[in-house]
């Protein structure tokens, strides 16, 4: 295997690594376990708030945080440095949710507050280093992104599936009951995140480091930012871009963290929903990795184009389904494309800014990321509240995808992006 070849798929496992935590802890266990164990003294509503309040907290501060942290790998070239010491504060903080006992809501919720912190910032220079490994090539990117997120849906799904098995036959791996098993879930995933996310930072070269004092390098990195805003203008095509991804990608984000809460209301069990995770994550394995493929034959735009389409119409489905075996196939068709919409927008985004600010505009990537599945969940509930029904609600995020639709219609990628 070429030197290159070994870079981008140790960059890849990395998602093989941290989408551990994101399908086991936050989009599984926590919030059940939260519920059921740690708050179960609190009413349901009380508890769903701090749920709201902590993953709103997390992502709040890595808006924030994000493209400062990005301007100041890009300033001494450490983009590796950085995701080292975020995602080692993702993984202990992790690890320590197993030691949070009963009724110990509080910390519980201030270990996972601090886990996503690191698990979101991370992602920031893990992203940017897309670049370095794929270089400007656009079909390169979209084919290493793509493999990336297949990667994280296998393992993802791999260690989820593992989890589930447990909590539901705790007794065949000795374990004492459903509990124990949750909380070795979350010692698993702790280990699981470190364990493959050695290939990026042993194989994964970056050019040679800089050094500045502490201080100097705040006050540098925020000039950087601040340059960067006034220059917005030069990189319009990008700007174009993050507001269509904002809308669109809002969209995608509202069906996957509603999707549960939506089949509960409908009538489904949890048993139903965690069956319909499960066949996403291992369907969005062999498609996603196809996705990235097939931008050999057609524009990158094309295939985020059809994912945006597919997901329109699995809203109006969704509004009308009536059977579980509906939302299984539900459930397949958007592992068809969610992973696809994902990866190639993350190359998209690479094909439109300079390699030498990629963590830095990539924390305005992430930021952005990060602060949609705002208005898609609201929206929802707004309608659900006026209308009495959860069909008619789902139906509003027609227009999120539309509006990303147009707005991604006006973007034009160039050949190579422009320092």
């Amino acid at each position: 295997m070429k030197e290159r070849e070994k870079s981008q798929l140790a960059w890849a496992f990395y998602d093989w690594a941290n989408s551990s935590f994101a399908v086991v802890i936050m989009a599984g266990f926590f919030p059940l376990f939260f519920k059921e164990y740690w708050a179960a003294s609190l009413e349901r509503t009380v508890s769903t708030f701090w749920l709201g309040v902590v993953n709103s907290s997390a992502s709040l501060l890595i808006v924030v945080l994000a493209p400062l942290l990005g301007a100041m790998a890009d300033h001494i070239g450490r983009r590796k440095t950085f995701l080292l010491a975020l995602a080692l504060i993702g993984i202990v903080m992790t690890g320590c949710l197993s030691l949070v006992q009963q009724g110990e809501w509080q910390l519980a919720i201030i270990c996972y507050l601090i886990a996503s912190v690191g698990f979101m910032g991370a992602n920031v220079f893990y992203d940017a280093l897309l670049m370095t490994v794929s270089g400007t090539d656009g079909q390169e990117s979209d084919r290493v992104s793509a493999l990336g997120f297949a990667l994280g849906y296998l393992g993802g799904g791999l260690l989820f599936a593992l989890c589930v098995l447990m909590t539901q036959q705790p007794q065949w791996f000795g374990l004492a009951d459903s509990a124990i098993a949750v909380k070795l879930s979350f010692v698993l995933v702790a280990l699981w995140w470190a364990l493959f996310s050695l290939p990026i930072l042993i194989v994964v070269r970056e050019p040679q480091a800089t050094r500045e004092r502490t201080v100097a390098l705040f006050s540098t990195a925020a000039g950087r930012i601040w340059q960067t805003l006034r220059e917005l203008k030069q990189l319009r095509q990008a700007v174009i871009f993050l507001a269509a991804y904002w809308l669109y990608i809002d969209g995608v984000g509202t069906v996957i963290r509603m999707a549960i809460d939506y089949g509960i209301s409908i009538g489904f069990s949890s048993a139903q929903l965690i069956i319909a995770m499960l066949i996403t994550q291992f369907i969005g394995f062999p498609a996603t990795f196809l996705y990235g493929r097939a931008t050999r034959y057609f524009d990158v735009r094309i295939g985020i184009f059809f994912g945006i389409a597919v997901y329109s119409l699995v809203t109006v489905w969704g509004s009308l389904m009536q059977s579980v075996w509906e939302f299984y196939l539900l459930a397949v068709v958007i592992g068809l494309v969610q992973g696809g919409v994902q990866a190639l927008s993350r190359s998209l985004y690479s094909r439109l800014i300079p390699e030498h600010r990629a963590a830095e505009l990539y924390g305005f990537y992430n930021m952005v990321g990060k602060s949609a599945a705002v208005i898609g969940p609201v929206m929802m509930g707004w309608l659900g509240v006026l209308t009495g029904s959860p069909r008619v609600a789902i139906l509003s995020l027609l227009i999120l995808f539309l509006g990303g639709f147009l707005l991604l219609l006006r973007v034009r990628v160039p050949a190579k992006a422009e320092a």
